[in-house]
């Protein structure tokens, strides 16, 4: 028998009128300003009723309207106003009703973290609490099927919330949603003080600035920070008002804010600087490091040992240490693939090194025959510095991978296998990408172990394809290949 537990506020804190529910979220959601900022991975909302918080919850609700189809999850954060709770609690009801629909709980989910020691199912602090409800009407006109995590905070520190969201953190499908309202029944000038020093804590990510009289959500809050800090998030202001700008008197009003966090943003930026770079030294290197690749090979064959290379031949940007991949086809399919995951010497060398080893070292094919050079597809990757994942189980690895984003590597009991973004364009559903992945290192499909390791990486590509007369290239190869 399925439990729904029923809406609680419904014609309280928004209106208990399907039609009128619907009108009054969408009126919100449409005064907010259109942006082209990428999706948030988490946000902080509030959850009073809506004509008091309604406006600045829409501000950062209407920030994931481009993921409607997207996000499947939500995981929702509150603190406890009626039943108080030791730890975390977690709802036992298969779905969550408003007067817009029964909203499925993610059972799968709970299950996953009730093995945690500060978890636990306790019905009682969810049947009359507001600070989860009062999001989802917002959720269930933006997105589309979708299941929520609904977890009450009580007593617990940073790191056990944290450790909640981390098991619970997930790929694109995933969002985070932290509710909480900030000071209450201050006057209008001395609560615009002190929320705006507690806005400047959460963009410092300073928990330990944000006080019990702060904000009632500050104990889920400071798990989101804890975490949000540790990956490199960035986080945005996108409101800061309280009831005395949006429906009440000013003599005692409640805080709003409505802040959005951007996943990996320090990386982000880090990669995009790192694309960007790479294309533009493949641009005007690419052609020369091919033709590196190239000429090893052909030394390959006439001397049985890659091409010397001396560094200082070669531009700047090719005497720095850099990682690459070359990659060999024939008609299309794979003939052979060897790289450097990390730089530990000049590019040009490396590339004369790996052109080298793809065609002659790759274990899973016979060394080349010259026979086999006329008509060989030769390409090279260059490949980012390696980011560690933390990864809580599979499910977990398998969310957070970005199919034809991400190169990845594994490692697990001495063993170690690489795939480079490439691989997604064969293998395009992430668990045939990571099964294979493992099958490559020697593991079952299967396998799986506490110390198992993921890291990713993004690559930017260039093929004798892309050149304007690909056969030049293994003409001047062999001229110089053959040299002794």
């Amino acid at each position: 028998m399925t439990s729904v537990r029923p809406a609680a506020v419904a014609g309280a804190f928004y209106p208990g009128n399907p039609k009128e529910l619907d009108a009054t979220v969408q009126y919100h959601l449409s005064q907010v300003e259109p942006t082209d900022a990428p999706v948030p991975k988490a946000m902080i909302a509030p959850h009073a009723g809506y004509i008091y918080s309604g406006p600045v919850a829409a501000t950062a609700y209407a920030r994931i309207r481009p993921a409607r189809d997207v996000i499947k999850r939500v995981v929702l954060l509150g603190p406890c106003h009626r039943v108080a709770v030791r730890g975390l609690a977690v709802s036992g009801a298969d779905a969550f009703a408003t007067p817009l629909g029964d909203v499925p709980v993610d059972k799968k989910a709970i299950a996953a973290i009730l093995t945690l020691p500060q978890v636990e199912v306790f019905d009682a602090t969810h049947s009359e609490e507001h600070s989860l409800e009062v999001h989802l009407p917002f959720l269930q006109v933006i997105l589309g099927a979708f299941s929520i995590v609904p977890v009450v905070v009580g007593e617990a520190g940073a790191e056990k919330v944290a450790e909640v969201l981390e098991h619970l953190w997930g790929g694109p499908e995933a969002l985070i949603v932290i509710s909480t309202d900030l000071s209450h029944h201050l006057d209008y000038e001395a609560a615009c003080r002190r929320d705006r020093a507690t806005c400047h804590a959460i963009e410092a990510m300073d928990s330990a600035g944000i006080g019990r009289e702060d904000a009632c959500g500050r104990i889920p809050m400071s798990g989101l920070l804890a975490l949000a800090k540790r990956r490199g998030m960035g986080v945005t202001t996108v409101d800061l008002r309280n009831s005395g700008d949006t429906a009440g008197p000013r003599d005692r009003v409640v805080g709003y804010g409505a802040w959005i966090f951007d996943e990996g943003a320090n990386e982000k930026v880090e990669k995009n600087d790192f694309a960007r770079s790479t294309r533009t030294l493949l641009k005007t290197h690419g052609p020369t490091l091919m033709g590196i690749a190239a000429a090893s090979i052909e030394h390959g064959l006439a001397h049985n040992g890659p091409l010397k290379v001396d560094p200082a031949a070669y531009a700047p940007e090719l005497r720095e240490n850099g990682a690459c991949f070359i990659t060999l086809k024939r008609d299309g399919i794979l003939r052979g693939c060897i790289g450097s995951i990390l730089a530990h010497r000049a590019l040009a060398m490396d590339a004369a090194a790996n052109g080298f080893a793809a065609a002659f070292r790759d274990h899973r094919f016979k060394g080349l025959k010259e026979a086999e050079v006329a008509g060989l597809e030769l390409s090279i990757s260059v490949l980012s510095p390696p980011s560690a994942m933390t990864i809580a189980d599979e499910a977990n690895l398998l969310a957070q991978l970005r199919p034809g984003i991400d190169g990845l590597i594994i490692q697990d009991k001495g063993k170690r296998a690489v795939f480079l973004p490439s691989v997604w364009e064969g293998l395009p559903q992430p668990e045939t990408f990571l099964h294979r992945l493992k099958l490559k290192a020697g593991f079952a499909a299967d396998h799986w172990s506490k110390t198992f390791q993921a890291s990713r990486f993004i690559a930017e590509e260039m093929s004798a394809a892309d050149l304007d007369d690909p056969a030049a290239l293994w003409s001047a190869a062999q001229q110089k290949g053959t040299t002794p």
